[in-house]
């Protein structure tokens, strides 16, 4: 099992890219004390000496799913900026987030099935009485193509296996644009608040975090008993 995640300071001061190279660490540290295979992908320096705006990371393993999502959401750091000294602000935010994988543009030749089918268009008997046309399938992905340019099959095999490379690699464009896009918009949507991992200091202390329905389930119970002692 493999993922994709985004650590980003989204539109947040210098401060939070130096919070986001400090968790890409201890993310990472952690990841392989699991036994996970953590990778960095793809990396954007901040501003900063030894900082970083975001941050594009591969998890494999079998834990994969439990550890990737003990670390998505908002992650806030308590602590006196390093870089303004005398700024009074203590609170800072970063976005963990699932980016979706888009695939490998490899393709194998096993992956690839063709089959033989009648010509339709112009062309007299030869058209409709000969199989010259084929469809080639990418197994995988199920994207088709069909090849009906010449009477040869053998040839038309050829332009068929050539196109069906051309449309997967056009849709594996695609699917990078449309994760860059989706990288672009995280930066954009950091939340404050409910934040799935807290750190302190310049040691970078964990801190328990608590969940929000154990504190609704605690306060449910306090206002019951308060009713009652009524």
């Amino acid at each position: 099992m493999q993922k994709l995640i985004q650590i980003t300071s989204g539109r947040g001061p210098a401060e939070c890219t130096r919070v986001v190279a400090r968790v890409l660490q201890i993310l990472l540290d952690e990841a392989r004390n699991q036994g996970l295979d953590a990778q960095v992908l793809q990396k954007i320096a901040g501003d900063e000496n030894g900082t970083i705006e975001t941050a594009l990371l591969s998890i494999e393993g079998v834990q994969t799913i439990g550890f990737v999502a003990s670390w998505i959401g908002t992650i806030q750091w308590i602590g006196e900026s390093e870089i303004r000294k005398d700024h009074k602000r203590k609170n800072w935010y970063i976005g963990i987030f699932e980016v979706e994988s888009a695939g490998n543009v490899e393709v194998m030749d096993t992956d690839i099935s063709y089959q033989a089918m009648r010509s339709s268009g112009a062309g007299g008997q030869h058209v409709n009485k000969v199989s010259s046309a084929i469809r080639a399938t990418h197994i995988p992905t199920g994207i088709q193509v069909v090849a009906m340019d010449s009477r040869s099959q053998h040839q038309n095999k050829k332009l068929a296996h050539e196109r069906l490379i051309e449309k997967i690699r056009d849709k594996h464009l695609e699917a990078l644009k449309n994760n860059e896009l989706s990288q672009w918009k995280n930066q954009m949507q950091i939340e404050r608040g409910n934040p799935v991992r807290v750190f302190r200091g310049s040691d970078f202390k964990k801190m328990k975090v608590e969940k929000g329905c154990k504190s609704q389930r605690l306060k449910f119970k306090n206002d019951l008993k308060n009713e009652f002692d009524r």
